[in-house]
This record gives structure tokens, sequence and C-alpha cells, in this order.
């Protein structure tokens, strides 16, 4: 099986020189992303400069990137290049703002891109405050030349972070399952992607099924669960290194294992004569504890983002619920009394709701409600859509919908989207074949 990984290789970034921060700022620059439809606001992103032939390129696809991200975000609108007045010639040199004011233009962001050697280059670029008329934060990198995509979501990622107040998340990778073939006969394989679906590499070739990867918090690892000549097995995987390791193979059914927040353990679901209960294991001795005892289905567990407590859905009160117990299995109680059943509960990481997926009326929706239960909202549905992970600020959702099946036999479409937990700008994420149980990785370490 081990013959089947790839080696998922993050590109370096060598070295920080400096990053300075400006102590002015408009209150009025800062965007407001805690409820509700936000008005974008509207900002200017110029081509990085720089000299002739491979920087000037690489310059204009940072630019390029960083106003993807920025704009798919739906915080951000971005004012078309063509409609510059007078684009600056390096981050260096100070802007004239009256030329950016009549455009409505309250952010503006310079860059430039230097040759180092054959294979490194120099990043520097500027946030500018149009309104103040001030600069808000600076960076500058020397990296490797082909990092120059993880330099424009590092960009990204601060200037969204000085703008809004949150931090970022587009430094970060998705690893989902890839779907081809028919029906009855699905080839199912892990796969990795950056947050913006660039960077696309399959991980496992297929041979064998794999369902539910999922992060480590705080490491580039992957716990994942598949079954191996019909017998299901739970393993990470180091994307660093390419190497994996076998936790163990579990009789009866597995299900959805998933780190713990200290990455010390993985929670999962085991079945066994019609009865699924909720296991700890822990890493470091692979010593399983089991945390519920009864007749009924108790599975998708996720722990709070403290580990004190855990979040998972039982049919135990007749229907399919979700429920909240303390990390030792005691003190369970029921937070889901909405109509409909309720499944696949995730914490957000920072810990003040949960998302879900809701079954009502043969519909399938993701939701999310706070941890005790109130504030209960939906933010998309289809024929099926199901799996919510949480971007690393909390501020996004991706989960995986899938059509209605099709009259002539063939699979109905499985797709990835994303979508602000607002509830606004559901946008699918393209890959080479269909994609299900996606899971977003922690912000990848410089």
């Amino acid at each position: 099986m081990s013959k089947s990984m790839k080696l998922f290789v993050l590109q370096p970034i060598i070295l920080i020189i400096f990053c300075f921060y400006s102590q002015a700022f408009s209150e009025d620059l800062r965007i407001k992303i805690n409820s509700g439809q936000v008005e974008p606001l509207p900002i200017a992103i110029a081509n990085f400069t720089g000299s002739e032939g491979v920087s000037n390129k690489i310059g204009m696809q940072i630019s390029s990137v960083i106003s993807n991200n920025l704009v798919g975000s739906g915080q951000f609108k971005a004012i078309e290049s063509a409609a510059f007045i007078a684009p600056p010639t390096s981050p260096s040199v100070r802007p004239n703002f009256t030329d950016w004011t009549p455009l409505g233009i309250k952010a503006l962001i310079t860059g430039s891109v230097k040759n180092l050697n054959n294979e490194e280059i120099e990043v520097e670029f500027r946030l500018w405050d149009v309104i103040a008329e001030t600069d808000l934060i600076g960076l500058r990198l020397s990296v490797t030349s082909k990092a120059w995509r993880r330099v424009a979501h590092i960009i990204s990622d601060e200037i969204f972070e000085r703008l809004s107040g949150d931090s970022g998340y587009f430094d970060t990778r998705i690893v989902y399952v890839s779907e081809s073939g028919p029906q009855n006969d699905r080839k199912k394989r892990l796969a990795i992607m950056d947050q913006d679906g660039e960077n696309h590499q399959f991980l496992t070739d297929g041979n064998f099924l794999v369902l539910t990867p999922r992060f480590s918090p705080n490491s580039q690892e992957i716990t994942y669960l598949a079954y191996f000549k019909n017998e299901p097995r739970v393993y990470i995987f180091n994307l660093e290194t390419g190497q994996q390791e076998l936790l163990g193979s579990f009789p009866g059914m597995t299900f959805a294992p998933r780190f713990s927040p200290t990455g010390e353990k993985i929670i999962m679901s085991l079945a066994e004569k019609g009865v699924t209960d909720i296991y700890t294991m822990d890493l470091n001795n692979q010593e399983v504890n089991r945390l519920t005892n009864s007749p009924s289905i108790d599975t998708s567990p996720s722990f709070s983002p403290n580990g004190k407590q855990i979040i998972f859905n039982s049919d135990r009160g007749g229907t399919q619920q979700l429920y909240i117990m303390n990390s030792n299995g005691r003190n369970v109680k029921r937070i889901s009394f909405g109509k409909g059943r309720y499944a696949t509960p995730v914490w957000a990481p920072k810990g003040e709701l949960i998302a879900f997926t809701k079954m009502l009326n043969n519909k399938f929706y993701i939701g999310v409600m706070s941890p005790d239960g109130s504030g209960e909202r939906l933010l998309a549905e289809g024929y099926l859509v199901e799996g919510p992970t949480w971007a690393p600020n909390g501020r996004v959702l991706m989960y995986f919908k899938q059509e209605a099946p099709r009259d002539n036999g063939k699979s109905s479409n499985v797709n990835l989207f994303k979508i602000d937990i607002t509830g606004f700008r559901e946008t699918r994420m393209v890959t080479p074949s269909d994609g299900s149980d996606p899971a977003w990785s922690p912000l990848l370490p410089n």
C-alpha cells in the first residue's frame, strides 16, 4: 500500500527579511464581517513591478493571485488595472493619493519582484490606506522562484488580517477524496490542492478505497480511513515526508477518524454487532479508550478547540440529533431541537459555532449553530450536501454537494463548494474529477 503514496512537498519560504507595520489606521477602512452581507471594500492591486524577464512575469502572476484571493473572499472589490491613473513604479514610492481618491479606492497594494540569482527572487509589497494617506504594512521576502504562489497567499493573508482584523486563510491546503468511475465501481483516492484549487496532486492511486481524510491541527499530517483487502484501517500520512503509519485494523466498521486539538489523539467511531460507539486513540502508545456505551449509533465526533468537550451525532433519542459531552464521555447533552435530522458536526476553530449537515423534507442542508444549540442558520442546500470543514480562521466553510441521480444510470456529479458563514458567495471548487469529504489544513508553516 505504501508504494501508492506520493510525496507532496511544500515550496519553501527561505527568509523573511523585514516586516513593518504603520501605527496610523483609518477606522473607515476596516471592513466588518461578523454578520450579514458585507459591502465589498474597493481596493486597487497594482501589477508588481520587476526587471524584464522572469521577475516581471512572476510579478503579474503574484498580483493576479492576490486579487483572486481577496475578491474571492467576498470582502473586497478590485478596481481593474486599466482604470489606474498612475500605477506606482515601486512599493517604496509613495503614491499620489489624489489620483486614487476619485476612483473610490480605499486601499492600494503595490509590490515588486527582483531576481537574486537563477533560483531565488526577492518579493516586496506595501499596503496603503488611501483615506489616511499612509502605509499600513510592508513585507519583503527572499524565496525560491518556484514558491511565488505561496508568497502571493502569504501577502493575501497579511492584507486580509490588516483590513478585516481577522486572520487570513489563503496560505492553506485542502485534502479531499477524488471520485471517478460508474456508481457501482467508484474509484476513490486521496488528493490535495491549494485552497484556491491550484497545485493539485493525487496522493493515492485508487487501488484501495479511502474515506474521510482529516488534517492534524499542528502539523502537515492527515489521518484517514482506508479499506485494504476489505478491512477498515486507520492511517496517518505525513505530507512532508510521504511516510504513512498504520494505526490499526479494527473489527466491524470504522468511521470518521479526526485529530484532537493537540494532535496527540484521534477520535473515531467503531461499529460492532450493530452498535456504534465513540473511541479515542493515544498516538503515543496507541491505547484505545471507549467514551460512549449505549445501544444507539454514536458517530461523527469532533473535539472543541480547547479539547474539553466533544460534539457528535446520535440516534439515542429516537432520531439523529447532535449531542455534546465532556472529553471523558460524561455529561451528555442534546443541543439540536429543530425539525429534521442532524449529522457530521464539526466545531469551529474559535469555538463559537458548530457546523453540521441537516436532513429535512428530502433535502440536505449545511448549517451552523452555537454550542448551546441556539442561533441555527442554514447556509447551503441541495439534493445531497454534506461534510462541512472550516477554514482556519472560521470565516469560510467547504463541503461537498451531489446532484440528483441521472436516469441513464451514470453517476451524478459530486463537487466541492465553499461559502462564507454569512451565507453568501457559494463557490464551486474546480477539480480534475468529482470530489467529496474535504478537509481544510491549518495555515502552512513558513
